[in-house]
């Protein structure tokens, strides 16, 4: 059973950006909905160059205050700076990044990259652990998929957040 203020990661991977971009507008319905709480989540893509790009509408408030920062944090952990093609966040994601990464078993990081790796795009969605049971019943169209319970809290995540935002302004 998920702690109840724990934090669930899901990758799917899709034939192309304009199905995973359907299943994203699927979560952003889920949250206008009130089924899920903060979340943050982007759609990623890769060039004919290796490149990764990550896709995302920058809504903060819709995501509690996140401001990309969580799905930024779990991408810098899953791909090299040197492949991704767009600034996914900037300087705030690294104390995100410390806590997600004690959540993550080196095995998940390695399954979560191949997995990205595999497919032709993949959404990517981080929030409260319980979006696990709303992206279940939601029904997703991922050719592929990976869900976890990560082993950090969300009030982690939105401490991290605080810190590193309050250290820009």
């Amino acid at each position: 059973m998920a702690k109840a203020d724990g934090m669930f990661l899901f990758i799917g991977t899709y034939a192309d950006e304009a199905a995973a971009r359907d299943d994203y507008a699927i979560v952003k319905d889920l949250h206008a909905e009130d089924v899920v709480g903060t979340y943050d989540a982007a759609v990623i893509t890769k060039d004919a160059s290796g490149k990764v790009h990550v896709n995302k509408d920058e809504m903060a408030t819709r995501h509690g205050g996140w401001g990309g920062a969580a799905a930024g944090a779990v991408i810098g952990i899953l791909f090299p700076p040197a492949i991704i093609g767009s600034a996914v966040v900037g300087g705030a994601i690294g104390g995100i990044g410390g806590h997600l990464w004690r959540g993550l078993s080196r095995s998940d990081v390695k399954e979560l990259g191949e997995l990205i790796d595999s497919g032709e795009a993949a959404l990517m969605v981080i929030g409260a652990s319980t979006l696990e049971a709303a992206l279940d019943k939601a029904k997703l169209k991922a050719e592929k998929h990976v869900a976890k319970q990560l082993g950090v809290s969300t009030h982690d995540v939105d401490a991290a957040v605080q810190e590193a935002t309050s250290e820009i302004s």
